[in-house]
């Protein structure tokens, strides 16, 4: 169903608020891949540490779940500035302790800053523009998830101690946080829209939650190739830590090279054609990976391949979503996510017990199944939007 755009009088700038918001998704990029490089070297230092994944899944959870009835009723200005403040928080966190519980509660503030960002700047994104420039702004927006996770792994690939990326990233977050402050943002939805009753009302469309459940597989993958390729790597190619990592960089590579011309190639291929394209490169990507996880070359080749595929998923689902329930973006944002992210903390907690176990080779399997999945489904959920 489409729900006309309200005609709220503009007095922002989409240009600022843009940037804002792709500054927003970088820190989103930092907290998943935050624990992706340094979980090793912090398991050898803290008893424990693996479970911290699932830790922050927990918050990015909450808050991907706070933020989008916040947004519909409050507006995105206050709460982009405070989940911002407490991502800085959680890094500082992570680089200041070394007790198991404090560490735990420096994942999980980065994670609920995370999950209100990524959530948030996926509506803002939606908010400002129209259903044609839509797919590919949300695609550019997700580059810069890319550009946050790129810079984080490669401070981690260059600096061995992770204390100092750690605060490096700090600084710039802080002065980036300091200029929202300046930005004027749209205003809150109209208020006759936003209720709880209109909310929960949300859950009756069939196509919004079958949206929903191809992004818990994606999560799933996204969270499980983050957080556990660097020890799968290690422990199965036998690559040492900063090798290791280094594949991490190449699949967040892959990723920033599919979402940069995915406006373009939606243009041509339509949502569904380009999701199917992307998909398949990413199964090319895990199969490879899968056979050769010792050939340093043929594993950079494969991260590549499997970023680039997962690159489509959410700014094409989240387009179709932002198109059909404009009057509460904010609050179907927060159930895809809340959806999707449920995927994602399974996947952790299920990959976290195999690994435990030593037994490796789960992962490319789970990829693998993942992808398959979304293929599945994908057709169905376009299917009955259209109803």
């Amino acid at each position: 169903r489409k729900i006309k755009h309200s005609n709220m009088e503009k007095k922002y700038s989409t240009s600022l608020v843009f940037m804002a918001a792709c500054a927003g998704m970088s820190f989103f990029g930092i907290t998943m891949l935050s624990l992706g490089p340094i979980l090793g070297p912090l398991n050898a230092l803290v008893e424990g540490a693996n479970a911290l994944p699932s830790t922050m899944s927990i918050g990015i959870i909450i808050g991907t779940i706070l933020f989008g009835p916040v947004v519909d009723k409050f507006g995105y200005k206050w709460l982009l500035i405070l989940a911002s403040a407490c991502a800085l928080g959680g890094v500082q966190g992570l680089a200041s302790f070394n007790e198991i519980r404090m560490l735990h509660c420096s994942i999980f503030l980065l994670g609920l800053g995370g999950g209100i960002l990524n959530g948030l700047t996926n509506a803002l994104v939606s908010d400002i523009y129209d259903d044609d420039k839509r797919g590919g702004k949300l695609g550019l927006l997700g580059a810069f998830y890319c550009i946050g996770a790129l810079l984080w792994t490669l401070l981690n690939y260059f600096i061995p101690d992770f204390r100092i990326p750690l605060n490096a990233v700090s600084i710039i977050m802080a002065i980036l946080i300091a200029s929202f402050i300046f930005i004027a943002f749209p205003k809150a939805k109209p208020q006759e829209n936003v209720s709880l009753k209109k909310s929960l009302g949300l859950l009756k469309y069939p196509a919004l939650i079958l949206f929903a459940v191809v992004l818990f597989f994606q999560c799933a993958f996204e969270g499980t190739s983050g957080n556990f390729t660097v020890q799968y790597l290690s422990n199965v190619g036998g690559m040492d830590n900063a090798t290791a990592t280094l594949a991490m960089t190449w699949f967040t590579i892959g990723m920033l090279c599919g979402r940069l011309p995915l406006g373009n190639i939606m243009d041509k291929l339509k949502e569904l054609g380009t999701l199917y394209l992307y998909l398949a490169v990413a199964l090319a990507g895990v199969i490879l990976f899968f056979i050769e996880a010792s050939g340093t070359a043929a594993v950079y080749t494969a991260m590549v391949l499997i970023g680039f595929g997962a690159g489509a998923t959410f700014p094409v689902v989240l387009n179709f979503i932002g198109s059909a329930f404009r009057e509460l973006s904010g609050t179907a944002f927060s159930i895809a996510l809340f959806i999707g992210l449920c995927g994602q903390s399974l996947g952790n907690k299920f990959m976290g017990m195999q690994f435990d176990g030593a037994s490796y080779t789960t992962l490319p399997v789970t990829l693998i199944i993942c992808v398959v999945v979304m293929v599945i489904l994908v057709p169905l959920a376009v299917k009955v939007s259209k109803k």
